[in-house]
């Protein structure tokens, strides 16, 4: 059962960053797509940004040029770096891992972290 943990949430100020960090039990990115979710409030949770195992990006619209997933292989963790917030990105974002491949089973396992709530606010 590999384990997800985020931190790097908070209160920030419209406009002002953040980094949120994701570090996984095992190392996985070689077979897992990572991705970062968020989850507002009375709201569905909703994908943010993924990072492929082999390393290609995808964002969202409301993501792309303001936030950034990477990944530190050697660290087992994976990083959104976000920008120039606005009040609506407040949620609790999640770290999230599917495999890329099924395992011995013939399924695909997902993993979900635990959350890390983000508030942007003046």
């Amino acid at each position: 059962q590999v384990q997800l943990v985020e931190s790097g949430g908070g209160l920030v100020q419209p406009g002002g960053s953040l980094r949120l960090s994701c570090t996984a039990s095992e190392n996985i990115f070689s077979a897992y797509t990572m991705g970062w979710y968020r989850q507002a409030s009375g709201k569905q949770r909703v994908v943010v940004a993924t990072i492929h195992s082999s390393g290609s990006t995808s964002y969202t619209d409301s993501a792309r040029g303001r936030f950034t997933i990477s990944r530190d292989n050697a660290k087992n963790t994976v990083y959104l770096q976000m920008h120039s917030l606005r009040p609506e990105d407040t949620a609790v974002y999640y770290c999230n891992a599917n495999a890329d491949i099924p395992d011995s089973t013939n399924t695909w396992p997902s993993y979900w972290g635990q959350g890390t709530q983000v508030t942007v606010s003046s």
